[in-house]
């Protein structure tokens, strides 16, 4: 891969990969590290893509790998700082709607393994065989983490509703 391209990859692929890593780990400074990780695993591969599409879905699986190897690592174990509220907010990750501003922390709160598929599946735009082949697991797999996701969004969005 020549300088150039791999420059566009960046910047094609910086903001999408940096909200899969933040689906993933909850944090900013780790979503970075983890892109920052993605790229470089980029910039050492010596294979060979058939196309855009091929680099887009293997940048996206290794992203996947990278937040679950950080999930799994003893430091994070050990030490997190969940971002609030507060936080979130003076990154300015708040938003001007308050539904869409519940459905990020609904979303936000879902365990590690439905929040990639719902991001990949409604945030990314890719179908449930498109998100099986990335995730390298069965479309029933896929199909089955996306209900389970809505049921639980569904029931933690119905709460929000009793609790005003």
């Amino acid at each position: 891969m020549s300088d150039e391209e791999f420059t566009e990859a960046v910047q094609r692929y910086s903001d999408m990969l940096f909200r899969i890593a933040l689906s993933c780990c909850k944090n900013r400074s780790d979503a970075e590290d983890i892109v920052q990780n993605v790229f470089l695993k980029l910039f050492r591969h010596e294979g060979f893509f058939n196309d855009e599409e091929h680099m887009k879905s293997w940048l996206i699986r290794v992203a996947v790998n990278e937040g679950r190897r950080y999930l799994s690592s003893p430091w994070h174990r050990r030490v997190t700082c969940p971002m609030d509220d507060e936080s979130l907010a003076k990154e300015g990750i708040l938003f001007e709607i308050p539904e869409q501003s519940e459905l990020f922390f609904a979303v936000r709160s879902l365990p590690p393994k439905y929040r990639i598929v719902v991001h990949l599946y409604y945030y990314e735009d890719y179908r449930v065989g498109e998100i099986a082949d990335i995730l390298g697991v069965r479309e029933t797999t896929v199909q089955t983490q996306l209900m389970r996701a809505r049921q639980k969004l569904k029931s933690k969005l119905s709460e929000a509703d009793y609790e005003f």
